[in-house]
């Protein structure tokens, strides 16, 4: 049966956006995959284990996230490739099948979106207060090799993130004040210091034990930002590009439904092709 114009432009849109989503598909399994393998060194993994979000700690949500975006990927993939077959050779079965998972995935991703949303929402003062008495029962020692796993994690926030305690530092007087560092059997008072060496500007892992004196003992030329500041900064950074991303994703799916749908109605004798 001969396809009309809107027969013939659903077959060029959905060979066209297959292609695309499966290439796409492609990029997300790897992008998973990396991102559960290098996103967080395992050393900072410790500092997150205790904080609570959205009813998970923030370690297993970075794990769980990046597991998630893998299976996406390889879902996209299938998907796609089904799509891309079933237009370009005109079989209805597959037509169908298309679309019904492409409308499972639309009601998946609009699911994400609602998350996401929650998740900002979750990461409220609550959750700084509680990265807050993480920070100040776990910090002993502004080196990546003390005995305690949760300090030298938060030692790698601060060199990784540029940030500096959970609250901004102001000066003498911040978040380290508490911390066994300061009040028990820390180097804070044999040298003097008010801000760890990590905090301090121009440094990184290999060479923040040799920082300047006048960063730690007078508080000059460090990282101002605190690492909950800087957590939400990085979030608003994203978040705004995903969402609109998602909301792309979702008209196109919505398309490619409708596509789908009317060259299925479109399709004579090659509906029994496999």
């Amino acid at each position: 049966m001969a396809m009309d114009c809107c027969g013939r432009f659903g077959k060029v849109f959905l060979i066209s956006i297959n292609i695309i989503f499966l290439l796409l598909g492609i990029g997300l399994s790897i992008t998973g995959i990396l991102a559960r393998i290098n996103a967080l060194p395992n050393e900072i993994l410790p500092a997150l284990d205790t904080v609570q979000v959205a009813g998970n700690n923030m370690a297993d949500l970075f794990k769980n996230i990046s597991i998630l975006v893998a299976i996406l990927g390889a879902c996209v993939t299938l998907v796609a490739g089904l799509g891309l077959f079933g237009a370009c050779c005109e079989v209805k079965c597959l037509l169908i099948t298309y679309a019904i998972l492409v409308l499972i995935f639309l009601v998946m991703k609009i699911a994400a979106i609602v998350v996401w949303f929650q998740l900002k929402d979750e990461l409220n003062p609550s959750t700084k207060d509680k990265l807050l008495e993480v920070l100040q029962k776990n910090f002993i020692d502004d080196s990546l090799n003390s005995t305690s796993k949760i300090s030298n994690a938060w030692n790698l926030v601060f060199l990784m993130l540029d940030c500096c305690g959970v609250n901004p530092v102001e000066g003498s007087t911040n978040d380290f004040d508490l911390t066994p560092w300061c009040t028990t059997n820390g180097t804070c008072h044999r040298t003097n210091a008010q801000i760890p060496r990590s905090c301090c500007n121009g440094v990184d892992e290999t060479n923040f034990t040799k920082a300047s004196r006048s960063c730690f003992f007078n508080v000059s030329n460090y990282h101002t930002q605190g690492c909950f500041e800087r957590l939400q900064e990085l979030i608003k950074t994203y978040s705004t590009p995903a969402i609109g991303i998602l909301f792309t994703v979702v008209i196109i799916m919505l398309l490619a439904v409708v596509c789908a749908f009317v060259l299925c109605n479109q399709t004579g004798s090659k509906s029994n092709v496999v």
